[in-house]
């Protein structure tokens, strides 16, 4: 009886690819060391372009493909040849028996279901480029490790032909490597097209409007030297490979980016996608404490980093234009970890490269703030999903409350500050004056100490620079939910702010009203909370 081989020899690859990337080189030194290469379809073609023998697939079944190649490889000739344990004397004898020939390593990838997916919403289409074929013979393939090396990403082709030339071919490590990866990579395929069919079938989500199942399937690309802390292990996983975001940006220079980099830059990016004029974002421990809207970008740098000139160092910068040498030279007179940006002139990446140590993270775009996703998080047995907070202000359902109205420029304030808060931890109170957020106040118990300890702070900046008054005069400012009661919206008011805009829909919306009419401030309701835990 034979056993389980500890180095596997090669000498039949089935190859069937859709993304070509490599597979000429691939097949060409498999050919080049003796290896028998059956093919189908495209890959059989563009392999004979190439100078590369091959046999097609429908030489060893007897049966041609069918139906626009819909049926070519599922058969007992090719299954067989993959399934056979040949360490078992009856799997043996049916080889012989049918005269089918042992395949040792499958080369696969499937149909672009995900790309096809993010270019159109075409049934017909996206039902053709859902595999069938592919997906049955990779989990054979995977299934049967043991005797069979399955390889499903061009970046494994290089490993292989280590593996051949060092060691004759592929020992059981390896093996189960690749099996593992094959799995990865069917179940993943079979996640995509599960929630495009849930996302397309009224009937078969929950009545919230949320999947009925939530199937997940995310290849780590990133491994992280530890969590939040140290003693925490910690790694990227991606979901849509798509989107412009942090985990599909291209990093230009720096040292890898750590859990707290890229949770700190996800919300800075995000905060940045807000604006549609230049804005620079800072950020720290995932709360902006700088926001500047401008003409110019290097402008809008400038108005950012004096918002809040202590916590910007070491901070986590994102813009929503292509960073210019201008507001490189500025941004690099200070200790940063993150620049992210949709793009840079090459004279902006040459002055930053004189720090090396900062991360510069192009995304070729911005993230759509309007955008529908899932948010997800974990508690203890399960988790938690919600649908992605994409309100935008609705200018039709803004409510202006107070006899005193918004200047032009306050409402341009007010709006501001609105679209900060949504990314402020809350209870979340900002301050905007000129396009510029001046004092933030986040994450606090008490909605008043938020109103407090931004003023506080504006009033401790005023001295350390020996500005005459504290920023916050002549504010506006934004309250991420309602003032349950009138003493946040009188500290807001005792700090200075001229405007208010904030959600309502206390049961004392009255009372916080007249102390708005009693100060002579204009008051805005949105209608829509913001709370962001």
């Amino acid at each position: 009886m034979m056993t389980t081989p500890a180095i596997l020899p090669i000498n039949t690859a089935l190859i069937s690819v859709s993304d070509k990337t490599g597979i000429v080189e691939f097949a060409s030194f498999l050919a080049s060391h003796g290896v028998r290469i059956l093919s189908t379809g495209g890959t059989a073609t563009s392999l004979r372009n190439a100078g590369i023998e091959v046999t097609d697939v429908s030489d060893v079944t007897g049966f041609p493909e069918i139906m626009d190649g819909r049926v070519k490889t599922l058969h007992p000739h090719i299954h067989g040849g993959i399934l056979a344990k040949r360490d078992n004397p009856d799997h043996r004898q049916a080889m012989q028996a049918h005269e089918i020939d042992g395949i040792d390593l499958v080369v696969l990838n499937l149909y672009p279901f995900e790309q096809t997916l993010a270019r159109t919403a075409d049934i017909d289409a996206l039902i053709e480029n859902i595999d069938i074929g592919g997906p049955a013979m990779t989990r054979a393939a995977a299934k049967n490790h043991e005797f069979v090396g399955i390889v499903t990403h061009p970046d494994d082709y290089q490993h292989v032909c280590d593996a051949i030339t060092e060691q004759g071919g592929l020992d059981g490590a390896m093996r189960r490597k690749l099996a593992q990866k094959a799995f990865a990579m069917t179940a993943r395929y079979d996640q995509m097209i599960s929630g495009w069919l849930d996302s397309i079938t009224t009937d078969q989500k929950s009545s919230d409007g949320l999947p009925s199942e939530l199937h997940l399937s995310a290849p780590q690309t990133m491994s992280l030297r530890y969590g939040e802390n140290p003693h925490q292990k910690a790694g990227y996983y991606t979901l849509d490979t798509q989107t412009a975001c942090v985990g599909n940006a291209r990093q230009i220079q720096g040292k890898a980016l750590s859990y707290n980099n890229i949770n700190d830059t996800d919300a800075a990016f995000r905060l940045a996608s807000e604006f549609s004029a230049p804005t620079i974002a800072i950020i720290k421990h995932a709360n902006p404490c700088g926001v500047a809207t401008a003409d110019r970008l290097a402008d809008a740098w400038q108005g950012a980093f004096e918002a809040d000139p202590v916590s910007a160092f070491g901070g986590i910068i994102a813009m929503n234009r292509p960073l210019d040498s201008d507001t490189a030279q500025q941004i690099s007179a200070i200790f940063s970890e993150v620049i992210i940006a949709p793009d840079a002139d090459e004279q902006a990446l040459e002055i930053l490269s004189a720090k090396p140590n900062l991360r510069v993270l192009l995304t070729g775009g911005m993230a759509d703030p309007a955008a529908p996703s899932m948010a997800i998080r974990s508690v203890a047995g399960g988790l938690l999903v919600q649908t992605a907070d994409n309100g935008q202000l609705d200018d039709s359902a803004m409510k202006i409350v107070t006899e005193k109205h918004p200047s032009d420029a306050e409402m341009a304030d007010l709006k501001m500050a609105w679209r900060i808060a949504k990314h402020v931890k809350s209870n979340a109170i900002v301050y905007v004056k000129d396009q510029i957020s001046v004092a933030i106040g986040a994450g606090q118990m008490s909605r008043v100490d938020s109103c407090r300890i931004a003023a506080q702070k504006a009033q401790d900046m005023a001295r350390h620079y020996d500005w005459p008054a504290p920023r916050t005069q002549g504010s506006v400012v934004a309250s991420d939910a309602f003032f349950p009661f009138a003493d946040g919206l009188l500290a807001a008011i005792d700090a200075g702010a001229g405007a208010v805009i904030q959600p309502g829909g206390s049961m004392r919306d009255d009372e916080v009203i007249a102390a708005a009419n009693e100060a002579g401030i204009a008051m805005v309701f949105t209608g829509m909370r913001h709370f962001n835990h």
